[in-house]
């Protein structure tokens, strides 16, 4: 099929798009864009047209799929609208303070519930939690593997019994 005649045979057959365009995108604008990028993709990718099948089906599916791929990128970009009527209050400088003495008592609670865990479960726990594999730690303390995997397990599971409020 030569481009003039597949030329043809697409503009003859796009008016049923429009509608279906609305119809998945619910805002005449957007519409108009999938519309033209289907326009496009048909013309970009005409040698994988096969003669003699459904055209309009064939227009149809690069329609849905040029619109899902369009779903799915606009739904993993994070976009936050602040639709709140006081847009001065979005760029002046306010001053946060923190409360250090939160923290203080937090880390102190923390370090309490640490040196409450029972020996067996404290120095591997805190090997762990200084950067250690598994593998080393089994290797520093002597002790196997399986060992030092369910005892770093008992001892968050301590700690998390303890420390329920963070």
């Amino acid at each position: 099929m030569s481009t003039l005649e597949f030329n043809q045979m697409l503009m003859s057959n796009v008016d049923f798009l429009k509608p279906f365009a609305v119809t998945l995108t619910r805002d005449t604008e957007s519409a108009k864009d999938l519309y033209q990028e289907t326009l496009f993709r048909a013309l970009a990718n005409k040698e994988k047209y096969n003669v003699g099948t459904n055209i309009k089906a064939w227009l149809y599916t690069i329609m849905r799929n040029v619109f899902i791929n369009n779903y799915r990128r606009r739904s993993k970009q994070n976009v936050l609208f602040d639709s709140t009527p006081n847009d001065f209050l979005l760029n002046t400088n306010q001053c946060v303070t923190t409360n250090g003495a939160i923290g203080a008592i937090n880390m102190r609670e923390i370090h309490k519930a640490l040196r409450d865990l029972p020996e067996i479960f404290r120095n591997p726990f805190l090997l762990y939690y200084d950067g250690f594999k598994y593998f080393e730690i089994s290797e520093i303390l002597g002790e196997p593997l399986g060992t030092i995997k369910s005892r770093i397990h008992f001892a968050r599971k301590m700690l998390k019994t303890h420390l329920q409020r963070y």
